[in-house]
């Protein structure tokens, strides 16, 4: 999985990068301080994977991870080549989805590119650059297709709705907040639109207001926000995740109960992209190695098992399956689970849930 952080100059993007990922991209207080995107990959926490590698005393234990990309700093005009421009829109094409930073603390010494802290400006300056590019792209489509149009009329449908998304990004609205049906959807995330990327909205708020930040004006209007287009909005510190990127689990667990905060920045950007992605995670277990393996939520058994291995997926017979809860229970005990029938032999059919213990029989 690959997220993109973005913001404009100066909000705590790099700080908060440098931070969940470790990776010391420069963090400066001026402009354009990251040119390429840095890339940091960090593993997924996952408590369950802890508990099943000290019950089948693992070899090894495998975390899922997740990509995220440190990306140059937008000015107004970047659709046009400003700043980084087309460079800067580029990198936003590969990623999966999207996390923008927003400043939501006031701060004398560190300049806001714009003169003045106003949360919904600043994201009103980055979605109407990714509005404009997108504009570029159907214009383009547009005109291939009304050409075409002529020798194949079954593309009216076609030409019809990449008006209707023309028409709705004019008004200055992402195409992410359009209401469309399941195969209007489809077709339009085959156009690959960079408003159209499911985004979280990173609130970045001062150190003090990192346990009651709810009460903060800015967060709340990025929150009603992000509600208008089905966003998610997450609420951090940059400054104290930077903090606690230093310190091992045990300490991290007491620095943030001091300060009244119940999980770190990095977990709740995590959980949000877990659940704007539609991905849950099922795990393989034993003592060789303990492992989650991410998929999109809605994938059945023989998918899931390619997941692993292609041979996997080709030659499926079955799988064999119990939730995690269930084998917890269990104490981690395949003959007792069996002997109380929890464990499933589910098909091709069988749609695979979160936290479902897996073991795969093939043949091939």
């Amino acid at each position: 999985m690959k997220l993109g952080i973005v913001g404009l100059p100066n909000v705590g993007k790099s700080t908060l990068f440098n931070a969940i990922t470790k990776a010391g991209a420069e963090a400066a207080n001026y402009p354009f301080c990251t040119i390429e995107p840095n890339v940091g990959v960090v593993t997924v926490p996952d408590e369950r994977l802890k508990v099943l590698h000290e019950m089948y005393h693992s070899k090894k234990t495998v975390y899922t991870t997740i990509e995220f990309y440190d990306i140059a700093g937008l000015v107004k005009g970047a659709s046009k080549g400003e700043g980084l421009g087309n460079k800067f829109l580029g990198h936003i094409r590969e990623v999966e989805a999207i996390v923008h930073v927003v400043r939501c603390f006031e701060d004398p010494n560190v300049v806001h590119v714009d003169g003045q802290i106003d949360p919904l400006s600043d994201i009103e300056t980055i979605n109407l650059e990714l509005i404009l590019s997108d504009m570029e792209v159907l214009e383009r489509r547009i005109q291939k297709t009304t050409k075409n149009l002529k020798g194949d009329k079954t593309l009216q449908k076609e030409l019809d709705l990449l008006k209707k998304i023309h028409e709705f990004l004019s008004s200055g609205k992402s195409a992410r907040a359009m209401e469309l049906t399941e195969d209007e959807a489809e077709f339009v995330k085959s156009l690959d639109l960079l408003s159209y990327k499911p985004i979280i909205y990173a609130a970045n708020v001062a150190e003090d207001e990192a346990g009651s930040g709810d009460e903060n004006e800015y967060v709340k209007a990025v929150r009603g926000f992000a509600e208008t287009e089905g966003s998610d909005t997450v609420m951090i510190c940059a400054k104290i995740e930077a903090e606690i990127s230093e310190l091992d689990d045990d300490e991290k667990t007491m620095f943030l109960e001091e300060l009244g905060i119940a999980e770190s920045g990095l977990d709740k950007l995590v959980k949000s992209s877990y659940h704007l992605l539609d991905l849950i995670s099922f795990l393989t277990a034993g003592e060789p190695e303990v492992r989650a393996w991410t998929i999109k939520r809605g994938t059945k058994a023989p998918g899931a098992a390619g997941k692993i291995h292609t041979d996997f997926e080709k030659g499926f017979i079955r799988a064999e399956t119990i939730a995690y809860d269930k084998l917890i229970e269990c104490g981690g005990n395949l003959a007792t689970a069996k002997e109380k029938g929890l464990i499933r032999s589910e098909g091709k059919e069988y749609v695979v849930q979160d936290g479902d213990v897996m073991h795969f029989l093939f043949n091939v």
